[in-house]
């Protein structure tokens, strides 16, 4: 069995989408099953998103894969989650929300050293495919250079 406590799945398509604006560390109420399933490292967060609803922000696109022991009452893989924050970061992020063009998007998912699922959100506004571009440029230079400092060393 896997040390749970080197659980993290990553979202990888959103640092390219998106530019992220600021981070959150957010809780996830989960069942019995998930949270076994999340530390076993089956889940997936590559679509998803949050949304307000009632003054609750929830996650949506969230893949958490059937425990492989959970009886009749396994959990359902693709339910929206609640997330847990401070009622001062919901008010905050509801207001972002407001503006044109933002958006939360989950960036990692990670066991805390005390067990709890803890989901990192992200402020973002979506890129242009030219600012994917750049992106990309950016990146292949850093990379370059590391390439280099490393013949060098």
């Amino acid at each position: 069995m896997s040390d749970y406590r080197n659980i993290n799945i990553r979202n990888k398509r959103a640092t390219f989408d998106y530019e992220i604006i600021e981070e959150y560390i957010a809780g996830v109420v989960l069942v019995g099953t998930e949270i076994k399933s999340i530390r076993l490292g089956k889940a997936s967060i590559t679509d998803a998103y949050c949304y307000f609803s009632d003054g609750e922000l929830w996650v949506r696109g969230m893949n958490v894969a059937e425990y492989s022991w959970g009886t009749c009452n396994n959990h359902i893989p693709k339910r929206d989650r609640k997330l847990l924050l401070q009622r001062k970061e919901l008010n905050k992020l509801q207001r972002a929300l407001q503006d044109k063009g933002l958006t939360v998007v989950g960036l990692r998912l990670f066991v805390s050293e005390k067990g709890y699922a803890k989901l990192v959100i992200g402020l973002a506004r979506g890129r242009k495919a030219y600012d994917k571009r750049e992106y990309l440029k950016e990146n292949d230079a850093k990379r370059e250079m590391d390439k280099a400092m490393k013949r060098f060393k």
